[in-house]
């Protein structure tokens, strides 16, 4: 077979306004170019005690368990879930869009004999139903979306339905892919018991990771566990043993994505979390008078929305994929339409982490402007 040949890698350089991946500094991209070292090599099994110390100043957390799953932010999920799942538990999930639906997927594949509540796509729970909800049965494990991605919803009353849940003897789940490095996550405050992101959000570091972050709780009901863990490359009790003292062999861990998602987490410190929490939201709230002025309706109202993805409803008339297509091809701009009920109907607006700068929200509105103005 002949093999035809292939040019340089040529990749344009966007400016990554959508829902994921978020932009990457070039600090982050030049440690990522760093010299491949063993998994096991001295110098790596210092820098995972520094990523897993970052780790644990970013979640707000005390958790020993606090570590990069390898493999994207549905990884974290996956191990979020299985880990503390054996077949016929009851588990509550709250749905609230597109991930809620993914949590309530991939427990019922482990055995989990599963309940939802649901919103409709773009609002929020209110903690009482969810409170009302977990006295209906005895679960283990209650799961929810803090920002949700398909819709940019921001649930509120994260430590009152912790709260409602331990009384209950349920575990608390907690989807933070797409708050983590920029909104408030409070991991220990709130006491959560799991909680699990992805890299590529408002960390900014390349897609390829999932940290996740481990109650001692938790960490108690997963030693107790009648039978063993169905994913056996997400299996915690082995992972732990890798992540711990004992760093044991379990997996070529991704040096490079490592070295990066340590630089990416040296920035948010260096930044210090309450001005980056700041920056965030001073971006989104130029971008929400933005849109207004543009008669772009917004989908969340301000109570209930993420500052780090705005959904803006597409007008009457519009053909929402024409106008990505435009800004990525006259302004090299990337945002993202709707997916599942929310097809065709709103555009998602990601600004996380490297991405949310005052000078990238300027051009999208700038760019905006005049694509709209010819319509």
């Amino acid at each position: 077979m002949e093999v035809k040949s292939y040019q340089d890698l040529n990749i344009s350089p966007r400016i990554l306004l959508g829902a994921g991946p978020s932009m990457v500094a070039p600090r982050v991209l030049n440690a990522l170019s760093t010299p491949v070292i063993g998994h096991l090599d001295p110098e790596f099994l210092a820098l995972m005690q520094e990523v897993q110390e970052l780790l644990r100043y970013v979640f707000q957390t005390e958790n020993e368990l606090t570590v990069p799953v390898s493999g994207t932010g549905s990884a974290g999920m996956e191990a979020s879930l299985c880990n503390f799942i054996e077949p016929g538990d009851n588990v509550l999930v709250a749905v609230l869009g597109y991930f809620g639906e993914r949590l309530v997927e991939i427990a019922g594949r482990y055995g989990a004999q599963v309940d939802r509540i649901d919103r409709p796509w773009g609002e929020v729970f209110d903690p009482d139903e969810i409170k009302t909800a977990l006295g209906q049965k005895k679960y283990k494990l209650l799961a929810f979306v803090h920002a949700e991605t398909s819709t940019g919803v921001l649930q509120p009353g994260i430590a009152e339905i912790a709260a409602a849940a331990h009384q209950n003897g349920t575990l608390v789940v907690l989807d933070a892919v797409t708050s983590l490095g920029g909104l408030p996550v409070e991991i220990d405050a709130w006491d959560v018991d799991v909680a699990f992101s992805g890299t590529q959000k408002s960390i900014s570091a390349p897609p390829g990771l999932a940290p996740l972050t481990i109650s001692p709780r938790a960490r108690e009901v997963l030693r107790n566990r009648s039978t063993p863990v169905r994913n056996w490359y997400l299996d915690l009790s082995l992972l732990e043993k890798y992540w711990g003292h004992e760093r044991t062999y379990h997996h070529t861990a991704p040096i490079n994505s490592n070295y990066a998602l340590r630089e990416a987490l040296r920035m948010v410190a260096e930044e210090g979390l309450e001005a980056r929490f700041e920056r965030h939201r001073e971006n989104a709230e130029v971008l929400w008078a933005g849109l207004e002025d543009l008669d772009l309706s917004l989908l969340v109202p301000e109570e209930n929305r993420s500052p780090t993805l705005t959904t803006a409803i597409v007008p009457p008339g519009v053909d929402a994929l024409e106008i990505r297509k435009q800004l990525l091809n006259d302004y090299n701009l990337e945002i993202a339409g709707g997916f599942g009920p929310l097809a065709g109907q709103i555009w998602r607006i990601g600004l996380m982490g490297f991405s949310s700068r005052r000078e990238n929200v300027l051009l999208l509105l700038a760019a905006l402007r005049e694509i709209l103005k010819k319509r």
